[in-house]
């Protein structure tokens, strides 16, 4: 197993989100995966699920007052998604510390979105838990400062997929042609690779996911930057 039972390993961990835990007891089990033992963070991520959700709405509700419930529904997936929160979580560097059984380590668990996902919600509701809501509320907000005060925060309402459609569009280009290429992996946890290619321009680009659709997502963002080069 990978252990998570060195103290400085939790100080810097407190460092870094600027919390320090009265019960570690309480982020330990934040950072232990349930292919550790029976003790692990899934009650904890269902939790700070919910947490986050509702802090994360009530910031968007006052900070763009004149959005749409549409909008402002689309940007709270966007910031709370999978995706987003696994990197929130890497640059936190949640992987260094998490607790992981001997199959889950062997196959690259600590780097996975889903665990890193889970592992952060996990850890807010630790924090909400060993403190209040206030406290975990003006901790989730610190860490998502720059991507709520960002400028172009409501180009994320669009997929890239649907951006790379309406650019080509709008300069009367052929629509993108998308071609799996491969699907490789464990059952649990495959991996997908597509080809992007838009034929009038000669450009191709691959994307590589957990799924067909992420794969495409990213073919269609790497042929944007094309593009707009």
């Amino acid at each position: 197993m990978r252990y998570l039972l060195k103290s400085a390993n939790i100080t810097s961990l407190q460092r870094k989100i600027a919390y320090k835990f009265n019960n570690e007891k309480l982020i330990k089990n934040a950072l232990t995966h349930r292919s550790a033992g029976a003790t692990n963070n899934e009650r904890l991520e269902f939790l700070g699920d919910s947490i986050l959700s509702i802090v994360i709405a009530d910031s968007l509700y006052h900070n763009f007052p004149n959005a749409s419930e549409g909008e402002l529904s689309r940007l709270r997936s966007y910031l709370v998604k999978g995706e987003t929160l696994a990197v929130i979580s890497r640059e936190l560097k949640l992987g260094d510390y998490l607790l992981l059984g001997q199959g889950e380590l062997k196959s690259g668990g600590f780097r996975r979105d889903s665990i890193l996902a889970d592992c952060f919600e996990a850890m807010i509701a630790a924090i909400y838990l060993d403190s209040n809501f206030e406290q975990v509320k003006k901790i989730i907000l610190n860490i998502y400062e720059t991507r709520i005060k960002d400028n172009n925060i409501f180009n994320h309402l669009k997929d890239f997929k649907t951006m790379l459609q309406e650019y080509l569009q709008s300069n009367k280009l052929d629509l993108p042609k998308y071609e799996l290429l491969s699907i490789g992996g464990e059952q649990h946890n495959q991996q997908f690779e597509v080809l992007c290619e838009v034929p009038s321009m000669n450009i191709k680009t691959e994307g590589k996911g957990t799924t067909r659709r992420k794969a495409e997502k990213i073919a269609a963002e790497k042929m944007l930057q094309q593009l707009l080069k």
